[in-house]
Formats: C-alpha cells, structure tokens, sequence
C-alpha cells in the first residue's frame, strides 16, 4: 500500500555513538581506492573533532606502484615498488597520527569459506575492478552477518567505474533495525550490488582489466578525474549516514563526461 511517505534508511544506532573507533575494511588501493583513503583521513578528523569516536580504516590490496600509476593515482615516484596499501596507509598515519593498517593480500575468504577472523569490520568499501571479487565479497558478507560483536558486518558500500561513468551503491549487511516513523517510510534493508545489479556486472567481466603500462594507457580505461569525482560523492553519503544519521538514497549514477548525476533512492 502506498503511504505517499517519503522513504528512508535511519543509521544504526552503533555508527552515531560508537564506545570504539568504527572499523572500516577498505578493498583496493588503485585509482579509486586511493582517493577514497584520503577521504576517509579527512571524514576520521572531522568525526574525532565531533566528540566521535572515529574510525579504524584497514587498507587491503596485493599490488605493487609502478610508474603506470603515478597522476591518476595517489602515489609519488619515491614509493614505486612498494605495495599500495603499505605506501598510503604509513602516509596517512604519519600526516593524521592514526593507526590504521595495510594488508599486502588480496580480501578473500578462509578455508571455511566465511570471513577471516582477523578482516572483520562494521563498514567495507570496495574499489576494485575485479566483477568476480564483488560475487566472493557479497558471499562473504552474506555468511558473516551474525549480529553478536561490535564489528560485525552492517554496511557495504561498492564503487565501480568505466571510463566516463560509474555508479556507488550502499547496502545493508541483513537487516538494520529500524525506528518508528510517522513522517517517513523506513527501510531496513538495502540490497547489496550483486544482487540488483548482477546481470550488468556479469556482462562487464569480460572487459579488458589487464595493468597499464603507463599513464597514457591507462586514461585510455578510467578518464583522470572519474575516480575522484567517485570518491568525494561516496563518501559524501557515508558522511550523511554519520552526521544525518539517515538517508533518502543510497548511491548514485555518475556520467563526468556530459555532468550528470542521478541518485538511487531508498526502497
């Protein structure tokens, strides 16, 4: 029955008043990722000058900076050879004085085929190009959903681009509880990407996602400012769940190369 209400999802109520940092499991460090990484540092900062508690950012990725990467990505001609993750995650703590970590391996499951014991965290963000890693993310997550810590799985928050465009898209980790409303229609659930989006992400798989050799090569694949623009408008969202603690959509399409932007609202 239509209510004519406007829907929202409200914030669990543990990301607004957390006793501890929020950790966040942050897959992939390339383009995106490493933008992503910065805003975080700046959405930690403003969230612990707040009263908040933070966040935890655990950075996860197996690849090594080469010259390829180097403008389009946020790594200097000083860090080539060394891993992604380990080369941002030491900057950002030495720039904001955290203590946030790297994992120099791939996000995959355990021989259980659950969530390693040690990757749990509350938000996951994945930038990675990689269809499949979404698929075994999605499982994971699915799996691993148990409600009895702190640190159990609730949010996940997927960007994925082409060269011109690209989308962000939040879901929930099962069920968030929900208040009751007389003003608005709540929802509790948010589908994970995977599921809405499958069908397009299944027939994507088949492009082209070998490593570039330099940087020309690779804008060829992803424009210069389309995993930036990605970046600062996700995490925008993730900023609204925190400050708002609710929110009317729940990702977005981008095009960067005629400037328009159209959100995906709740339910």
């Amino acid at each position: 029955m239509k209510t004519g209400k406007t829907k929202v999802h409200f914030t669990d109520p543990y990301l607004i008043s957390p006793t501890n940092p929020i950790t966040v499991n942050l897959i992939g460090a390339g383009g995106t990722g490493s933008k992503v990484l910065t805003a975080l540092m700046e959405m930690n900062h403003s969230l612990v000058s707040l009263g908040h508690s933070g966040l935890c950012v655990r950075l996860w990725d197996d690849d090594i900076i080469t010259n390829a990467n180097l403008g389009r990505q946020r790594f200097a001609q000083s860090e080539v050879g060394l891993y992604k993750s380990v080369a941002l995650v030491n900057r950002a703590n030495r720039f904001m004085g955290t203590n946030w970590k790297a994992e120099t391996i791939k996000f995959k499951r355990d021989n259980f085929g659950k969530l390693p014991a040690n990757a749990k965290a509350t938000i996951y963000i994945t930038c990675t190009d990689s269809t499949g890693s979404r698929f075994e993310i999605a499982d994971i997550l699915k799996y691993s959903n148990q409600r009895h810590h702190r640190d159990d799985p609730k949010y996940w928050m997927d960007f994925g681009n082409s060269q011109y465009t690209g989308q962000v898209v939040l879901s929930t980790v099962g069920e968030i509880p929900q208040p009751k409303s007389g003003i608005f229609e709540t929802v509790e659930r948010l589908p994970f990407v995977t599921e809405e989006f499958g069908e397009v992400l299944k027939q994507s798989q088949q492009q082209d996602d070998t490593p570039s050799c330099s940087l020309a090569e690779a804008l060829e694949k992803q424009d210069l400012y389309i995993n930036s623009a990605l970046a600062q408008m996700g995490c925008s969202l993730l900023w609204n769940l925190f400050r708002e603690g609710m929110t009317a959509n729940r990702g977005f399409f981008l095009n960067l190369k005629d400037f328009r932007t159209q959100p995906i609202a709740v339910g």
